[in-house]
């Protein structure tokens, strides 16, 4: 404490000894000068990302349906997730799939969606899928500038961002549930994508964005095709893999999740299950049932699934 008053004493002396300068005369400029700008903490800081008017694909959007079974299995999905936050920080979730067309840009964008219609969440959805782009297309969504454009310096984050014009003038009211989704495309395509991801702008760009969203998808490219999804999962805080019923076979469930060795793998969702055998497993199981946590992995579930077939 003795340092501390020394201190204030000898600034007390030199303050008497000066004369008061033009920050002293005016408090207030004072004041701006010593707390520096205010950086907010919500979209609102944010008043330059695009408006666009999206024009998504519905029938691939259960989730802006007003009721279904459909929905209701992605409340289910995103309660769990919600479980796991409470145990464990959580934030941003990379959605994967070890190959190709199991439906993880799908459950990435009603995830999203879902997401979005609670608490008025405000939700990131990225398309890391810089070879194979979809979400661009499920949203109507242009896709001149993103994802690419920021990981080669060429554009800046809220450059690379994206909103619908939440109120269009046909009155469709579903737009609605897409206000809070902010959307980053796959912008111009590489041919050098593994490179783009692997520079460690995308890590910069989530803790930038962090600061500004509840919760951060990215959907990336299959795991067993491309390594770009390994490298997307580094700066993800959770992965969350999809396989599909009666496609993904037990030895592509195992290795997408083995790829995933030294990230927190959130779950599984088990995608397009038709015609269960039995009716206690149809509401967990028509159109996506899912596992969580640690209790079932990738490929416990992929070999359920085939022996419900057999």
């Amino acid at each position: 404490m003795s340092y501390i008053y020394e201190a204030l004493l000898r600034a007390e002396r030199e303050r008497q000894s000066n004369p008061p300068t033009v920050e002293e005369q005016r408090p207030d400029l004072q004041e701006e000068i010593s707390v520096g700008p205010r950086i907010e903490e919500t979209p609102a800081a944010l008043p330059e990302i695009p408006l666009y008017s999206w024009n998504p694909f519905v029938p691939s959007f259960p989730t802006l349906a007003k009721h279904g079974r459909a929905l209701e299995q992605f409340r289910s999905l995103r309660s769990h997730i919600y479980q796991a936050r409470n145990e464990t920080p959580l934030k941003t979730i990379l959605i994967c799939s070890g190959m190709p067309s199991e439906g993880k840009s799908f459950v990435a964008a009603n995830l999203a969606v879902s997401l979005a219609r609670n608490s008025n969440n405000r939700i990131l959805l990225i398309d890391g899928d810089l070879r194979r782009p979809s979400l661009n297309h499920m949203l109507g969504a242009p896709n001149e500038i993103g994802l690419s454009d920021f990981l080669t310096g060429a554009a800046e984050l809220h450059a690379v961002m994206q909103r619908s014009k939440a109120s269009d003038a046909e009155g469709n009211n579903d737009l609605q549930d897409l206000a809070n989704v902010t959307f980053i495309p796959t912008g111009s395509q590489h041919e050098n994508a593994s490179e783009l991801i692997n520079n460690g702008r995308i890590k910069d760009l989530i803790a930038r964005a962090s600061n500004f969203f509840d919760w951060i998808l990215i959907d990336s490219p299959p795991a067993l095709v491309f390594a770009d999804a390994v490298d997307l999962a580094r700066a993800a805080d959770a992965v969350l893999l999809v396989v599909r019923g009666a496609q993904t076979t037990y030895d592509v469930a195992q290795r997408a999740k083995s790829s995933f060795v030294n990230s927190r793998i959130l779950g599984v969702v088990l995608n397009d299950i038709k015609n269960p055998p039995r009716r206690e497993s149809y509401y967990n199981s028509y159109y996506y049932g899912y596992g969580y946590g640690k209790r079932e992995s990738a490929a416990d579930l992929a070999s359920k699934a085939k022996q419900e077939k057999e």
